[in-house]
């Protein structure tokens, strides 16, 4: 069989497998879907509950689907957390064929990590960041003499665009971890891009909270010692990785 043809067979079998894998994923996500949909309405009433003792507010449907969709959101948000260490996993085995033996272990090793730092970086969200802008934007409204008139639909995607930027943030650590791993990045690296980190990470915190200097600063503090977690971890990482590989030469 001539080389091309040989190409072209190992080109339609890595294109099978990865249609494979995609539809295991989806199948996945479908079935954690429909567990978030169960889920959806004691979610909502616990995410209402908790942001009516911040701010009194009374929420108002302005479309037939505005209940629907929120169920939704619900639910998409639940079921990305349930299937993103199964959605990470699968793209381990297409990729790790290709990788050596040091770089499968640090990916496989990484995932498990996945889920929990996603809660960490939701709940954060949640608890810390929703509050104030609840808090600030009543409070600027209120100064203004406006009557406060909430779409259910609103307040919820004010909440989701909070908790879902923030809660990908807190990939960071797992994400540094997996890149020093395979030699992509270093912790001297890191520390030379810390002005640049820590300017985009302000940038970050400015953009998603209030306009006022404490709000910004309790939410850019975390996300500072988040990165600095990072150059910890790679530090970690990087320095088992030369005693691995002077103890081999040795």
């Amino acid at each position: 069989m001539s080389e091309p043809q040989e190409q072209e067979m190992t080109i339609a079998g890595h294109l099978n497998e990865l249609r494979s894998r995609i539809i295991r994923v989806l199948l996945v996500f479908a079935a954690a879907l429909i567990a978030g949909l169960t889920a959806a309405e004691p979610v909502y009433r616990w995410i209402l509950a908790a942001g009516q003792q911040r701010v009194s507010i009374e929420l108002h449907a302005f479309s037939m689907w505005d209940g629907i969709g929120i169920y939704m959101k619900i639910a998409f948000i639940l079921a990305l957390a349930a299937s993103l260490p199964f959605l990470l996993f699968q793209v381990w085995k297409f990729v790790s064929p290709g990788l050596k033996e040091a770089e499968r272990s640090a990916a496989l090793r990484c995932v498990p990590y996945v889920f929990f730092l996603f809660a960490a970086g939701a709940v954060f969200a949640y608890f810390v960041v929703v509050p104030m802008g609840l808090y600030f934007t009543a409070t600027v409204n209120r100064s203004m003499g406006l009557h406060e008139t909430y779409g259910a639909a609103q307040f919820f995607s004010f909440v989701f665009n909070i908790v879902l930027p923030v809660s990908l943030l807190f990939e960071m650590p797992v994400l540094v971890m997996f890149l020093t791993r395979v030699g992509l990045l270093t912790p001297r690296r890191m520390r030379r891009w810390r002005k640049v980190a820590y300017f985009l990470l302000v940038f970050v915190a400015v953009v998603i909270t209030p306009p006022d200097f404490i709000s910004d600063m309790l939410v850019a503090v975390p996300l500072v010692l988040l990165y600095e977690c990072s150059v910890f971890i790679s530090a970690v990482v990087y320095r088992r990785q030369l005693q691995r590989s002077a103890s081999t030469d040795g």
